[in-house]
């Protein structure tokens, strides 16, 4: 069974949902303050939200995560959920320079090349490759940390920790219909109102390169 730790329920698994269920993978969503338990549990997946991850209510998830990287079990965080993962491994976590939000270029590192969920993207044709993003924190990385992705606006896009623990900045697991969803929600409005024109939730099809992230992950 899948965790999957959810901060709203507008930040779900988008892409992901599909995938798992054609690939028979069981997953089930916990929302903030439910019970955390790691009995049964085959993987982790930790959204996006809108939090810190400096936030006092998410240090029972700080505590989950870390208890799932220490039995060796793949967590995979996006957004927030890699914030959380950074933090959990002894990172600090802070406002980023400057926003981003919406459509940017993604560069794969050289040590992404062998990578077993990005080394695909690791190539002239690849990289840069777009990616939605919405975000305003950052996180140093952590210590023993493997760095695979950066944009211009952000340096740390994507690690690995030890086999299977991977942390994601930006955002391969949304649809076009989250994206006009995630834009019209009250919480976002703020970040909304910076943006000299709206997102275009059509501009890139994004939808294999979800698929090519998380059956990776799958697999480690």
């Amino acid at each position: 069974m899948i965790s999957v730790l959810r901060h709203e329920q507008f930040e779900h698994l988008g892409y992901f949902s599909r995938y798992l269920k054609e690939a028979t993978y069981p997953f089930r969503y916990i929302d903030i303050g439910q019970p955390l338990s790691l009995d049964h549990v085959t993987g982790v997946i930790v959204m996006g939200g809108p939090q810190s991850a400096n936030d006092p209510e998410l240090v029972p998830e700080l505590k989950f995560i870390e208890a799932a990287t220490a039995r060796h079990i793949p967590v995979l965080g996006i957004c927030l959920g890699a914030q959380l993962i950074a933090k959990s491994l002894g990172a600090k976590v802070y406002r980023n320079a400057v926003s981003e939000i919406g459509w940017e270029p993604v560069y794969f590192t050289a040590a992404a090349k062998d990578d077993c969920v990005f080394g695909g993207l690791y190539s002239a044709a690849n990289s840069p490759t777009m990616f939605c993003h919405w975000h305003n924190d950052t996180f140093d990385m952590p210590p023993g940390g493997e760095w695979l992705a950066y944009s211009d606006k952000c340096r740390h896009q994507a690690f690995r920790y030890g086999t299977n623990v991977y942390g994601v900045q930006f955002h391969p697991e949304i649809t076009p219909e989250m994206i006009v969803d995630w834009s019209a929600q009250p919480v976002n409005c703020g970040d909304v109102k910076t943006l000299g024109s709206p997102i275009d939730p059509t501009a890139f099809d994004t939808s294999q390169l979800a698929r090519q992230v998380l059956e990776g992950w799958l697999a480690t």
